[in-house]
């Protein structure tokens, strides 16, 4: 006979089924992490050693040191322009994506679904697939080499969009009525009634947005030349040394540019959650 369990336990033995499932996803996610913060403390011998330490035997600081140090690899300043790069884009992209959306969601006009239909299709287009058209207009305007190269381009994009747009299209319409009938126009409505609503989504673009520029390394690599303007990701390329690999050196390179993404993550994950989990409720 198979034993049947007590309806009181079985909430319980799901409970703990699912705390066991989340601490192994949570220790296979985390353990890359944990090895690169622990390799950025190893020394160059025990940085390729083919035993499997997770923690160095003799923690040092001389990755960083020499990181820091070398005046060959400006990764300060490579810090400072994947700051400026990152926020200048996340500006530009966050106000296109609320105009635009505002508009899309809850102004009538010909040829929305039409317009809403071709940014959607854009979607479906790998970003690889325009990397060619986007250098030739680059050079065309004459931004190679230049901030403007990586702030400007892929501003414009689909899924700040149609993300910002389901969020505003799940706001009931009541609450513009009311505001119109309080006497305000249709910018005074977007702006202090829509915008403040729409905060926790706008709140996860910022982030989606600074970390999609922030990780960018392709789009860098071909419109960066000089050592000075390379942002993080593709200034870290030059770590790595002709015949040999500093494995100590590179992985405090990525221990230097992870920590603004992973310290700005903690600060908005409650806006992260907040507007992921609302902005697909109305179509």
């Amino acid at each position: 006979m198979t034993a049947v369990l007590p309806p009181r336990r079985r909430p319980r033995l799901r409970r703990i089924g699912l705390w066991v499932l989340l601490i192994g996803l949570t220790c296979v996610f985390a353990l890359p992490l944990l090895y690169m913060l622990a390799t950025a403390f190893k020394t160059p011998a025990e940085s390729v050693s083919a035993d499997f330490r997770l923690w160095p035997q003799d923690p040092t600081l001389g990755a960083f040191r020499q990181i820091l140090g070398d005046d060959s690899v400006p990764v300060l300043r490579w810090v400072g322009n994947s700051l400026l790069v990152a926020v200048a884009h996340c500006a530009l992209t966050v106000v296109l994506a609320v105009l635009a959306a505002y508009a899309l969601a809850r102004m009538e006009f010909r040829g929305r679904r039409l317009m809403m239909g071709v940014i959607l299709a854009t979607m479906f287009v790998p970003a690889v697939v325009m990397l060619i058209p986007h250098f030739l207009i680059v050079n065309s305007l004459g931004w190679l080499n230049s901030y403007a190269a990586l702030i400007i381009p892929g501003a414009a994009g689909a899924f700040g969009v149609f993300f910002l747009r389901q969020f505003f299209a799940a706001i009931p319409r009541e609450l513009e009525e009311a505001a119109i009938v309080d006497g305000c126009t249709q910018w005074s409505t977007f702006a202090r009634i829509m915008l403040p609503l729409a905060r926790p989504a706008v709140a996860t673009l910022v982030v989606l947005s600074f970390l999609a520029s922030w990780n960018d390394y392709l789009w860098p690599v071909f419109v960066l030349f000089s050592s000075d303007m390379q942002t993080l990701p593709s200034g870290l390329r030059l770590l790595q040394a002709e015949n040999s690999t500093r494995y100590d050196v590179m992985m405090a390179g990525a221990v230097i540019a992870s920590a603004p993404v992973l310290a700005l993550y903690v600060i908005a994950q409650r806006w992260i959650i907040e507007g992921v989990s609302t902005s697909g409720i109305k179509g």
